[in-house]
């Protein structure tokens, strides 16, 4: 019964990308990415320590040799993997990437002031606990249960054990919210009444970002956050926003309030809270909020001490850098008698100037990639031609905060041309090119061939031009795959880039590109049980959308299928059509119907994660099939099944 084995196929997390070996590069620094390191301590007070001590303001308890572990015995967490990131950079990290992550290596559990303390180094983004009438406040439950729950476990040590009475997520991205069942159960939520408080849309936001593209997203992830590096000081250093995300267990809360509007008041615990809905920024729905009593803004990642993406490396919609400026503005406005700001990443801002200075120079900075940006565009230029010329000034570029540890002034700037003109600039030349691999074998012939090319190649990779070399080498290793002296050269090319770049993704990006270069991908996969917690709560309609997306137009051409859907559990019923290579889904009204399939909620989720297998599954109670197997397997199997194992650095 082939259906069972397709089925587990069609979504999301049924098949996860390949991850190479844990590796570092073994490359040293050249003498031109010497000089170019020079260049940026020269252009930086790098060693300023305004922002160490603030950094390491209200200290409670250090957290440096912290490790988590999953329910299984594997290591998810591990601060100590960083501890070699002390002292002066060396030459295979950009001096400033390697301050930021210094600073990112403070980890523990701080007080911000009375009532407010922070969590910071128990996964990317930072737990606040905000100190109510009767229990505690939690703030962004960080990404998986296991860590949420040793960093609450770890407040607790240091602060005495307290009930949780609210938890609020401020944003619809995972390393907010993902560790919640970590603090409180779903059954200590409904019976102790822990009020769950996330901006309006949350619920949608954060079970859909990732489901229709999610194949492709989660295997640039890998990438962006360098998964498979070696911690070392050839390799990941961190991505600039924190470390990276803790790969436990996924978990979410169904909020029981929601923020939809500025100036919402709530007391939560006797704590007065104002919000600001923030959303459609850094993410789809998001808000921020302030504590009049503590003159306290929480900028949840609205602002943060770096600069962001307007357009994320993983891949997702690009962002309105306008409207998160406008958003930013409108915060200093209504907050902006603010003495402190903490936030969902980095370390606070004390000082009610410091704060004002620190939201202007945010606001500014979006605004000026958007205005600069748009400028230049509607001058003729393109996307690439704009991220050559576009330059900060001064006062903006030299603010720390401001830096592109994460994201960056260049794909920021291509990211505002797409928002308003799309992926064409205009050049017939590039309405219809060839495809890449195609056109490098043209490109290697034209260039007389690999012998000259890799000459060339060499050539200039020791007179330090290593983009060109890049872009040159990329031709030849698509027109030949399996040349590997051009593969070798393309990966100490990658290195050198790498070593030179601020941002903690474009490093990433780089060395992962180096690493596959040379080793390809091994065949181990991510444990799907791990996104059950998600899976349960997400809307079934959802899965049919990325069923849609995954029909195989060939396959189906002249093809015609009728399958219901019965959801024992949910009173739920869906109609999946197939005709004219399109997957239609709607509520099911009892038409005819090739075949029929009755299963509950539960097994379906199972069987998605392969908890199920054809065995337990055929003898399940919960699943029975009304109408024509043989049409229900014929239908399940026009879907194709991504590995999520696609080439990125090779044809």
């Amino acid at each position: 019964m082939r259906f069972f084995a397709l089925v587990a196929t069609f979504f999301l997390f049924s098949c996860q990308p390949s991850v190479p070996e844990n590796t570092a590069s073994t490359s040293s620094a050249t003498s031109h990415t010497i000089e170019e390191q020079k260049k940026v301590s020269a252009a930086l007070d790098i060693d300023s320590l305004v922002d160490f001590e603030q950094a390491n303001r209200g200290l409670i308890a250090s957290a440096e040799d912290l490790k988590i572990y999953h329910q299984n015995g594997t290591l998810i967490w591990d601060n100590g993997a960083y501890q070699f990131i002390q002292g002066d950079a060396p030459a295979t990290a950009n001096p400033s990437l390697w301050r930021q992550e210094k600073l990112n290596n403070i980890s523990g559990l701080f007080k911000v002031v009375d009532g407010i303390y922070q969590i910071r180094g128990f996964d990317l983004a930072n737990m606040t606990i905000i100190e109510g009438d009767s229990g505690w406040i939690i703030v962004d439950p960080l990404t998986s249960a296991e860590t949420a729950n040793a960093a609450l476990k770890f407040a607790q040590k240091h602060l005495g054990v307290h009930p949780i009475t609210a938890i609020l997520m401020t944003h619809a991205h995972i390393d907010h919210f993902g560790g919640v069942l970590g603090i409180a159960s779903s059954q200590e939520i409904t019976q102790q009444g822990i009020r769950v408080i996330a901006p309006n849309g949350f619920m949608e936001a954060a079970t859909s970002e990732n489901i229709i593209a999610g194949v492709a997203m989660a295997r640039r992830s890998a990438y962006m956050y360098g998964k498979n590096l070696e911690k070392a000081p050839t390799g990941a250093l961190g991505s600039g926003l924190g470390k990276s995300p803790a790969f436990g267990t996924f978990t979410i809360a169904t909020p029981t309030e929601l923020i939809g509007a500025d100036d919402t008041a709530l007391n939560i615990d006797g704590i007065d809270f104002v919000f600001q809905d923030a959303s459609g920024t850094e993410s789809i729905a998001e808000f921020t909020f302030y504590l009049p009593q503590f003159k306290a803004f929480a900028g949840a990642e609205l602002v943060s001490r770096n600069m962001h993406n307007l357009y994320t490396l993983r891949g997702a919609q690009v962002r309105d850098g306008l409207r998160w400026s406008v958003e930013i503005d409108q915060a200093l406005q209504m907050f902006g008698d603010a003495e402190v700001y903490f936030g969902s990443h980095h370390w606070p801002v004390w000082g009610n100037q410091e704060v004002r200075t620190f939201l202007a120079n945010q606001r500014d900075l979006y605004k000026f990639i958007h205005d600069q940006s748009v400028r230049l565009m509607n001058m003729g230029l393109t996307a690439n031609e704009i991220a050559e010329q576009i330059v900060l000034p001064s006062t903006l570029n030299e603010y720390f905060a401001n830096r592109g540890y994460y994201g960056t002034l260049r794909h920021n700037a291509k990211a505002v041309y797409q928002f308003y003109m799309g992926w064409f600039d205009a050049n017939p030349a590039n309405l219809n090119p060839l495809p890449p691999a195609e056109s490098a074998v043209k490109y290697v012939q034209m260039m007389g061939g690999a012998e000259n090319i890799l000459l060339a190649a060499q050539q200039d990779f020791d007179n330090g031009e290593y983009r060109w070399v890049a872009q040159l080498l990329n031709h030849l290793v698509f027109a030949q795959p399996e040349n590997t002296q051009a593969k070798t050269l393309l990966a100490k090319t990658y290195e050198q880039l790498a070593y030179q770049a601020e941002s903690g993704p474009w490093r990433n990006f780089y060395l992962t590109g180096a690493q596959e270069l040379m080793q390809g991908r091994s065949e181990r996969g991510i444990e799907l049980a791990l996104m059950k917690g998600i899976l349960v709560n997400t809307p079934v309609k959802k899965f049919f959308e990325s069923m849609s997306v995954r029909l195989n137009s060939d396959s189906a051409d002249g093809e015609h299928y009728r399958v219901a859907l019965v959801f024992t559990d949910l009173d739920e019923r869906y109609l999946l059509e197939v005709k004219n290579s399109v997957l239609h889904h709607r509520v099911f009204d009892g038409s005819e119907v090739d075949a029929t399939l009755f299963l509950t909620h539960e097994l379906f989720v199972h069987i998605l994660i392969n908890q199920a297998g054809v065995r337990e599954t055929l003898l399940s109670d919960d699943l029975s099939i009304d109408g024509s197997l043989l049409d229900l397997i014929g239908f399940f199997s026009l879907f194709d099944k991504p590995q999520g194992k696609f080439n990125i650095v090779t044809p």
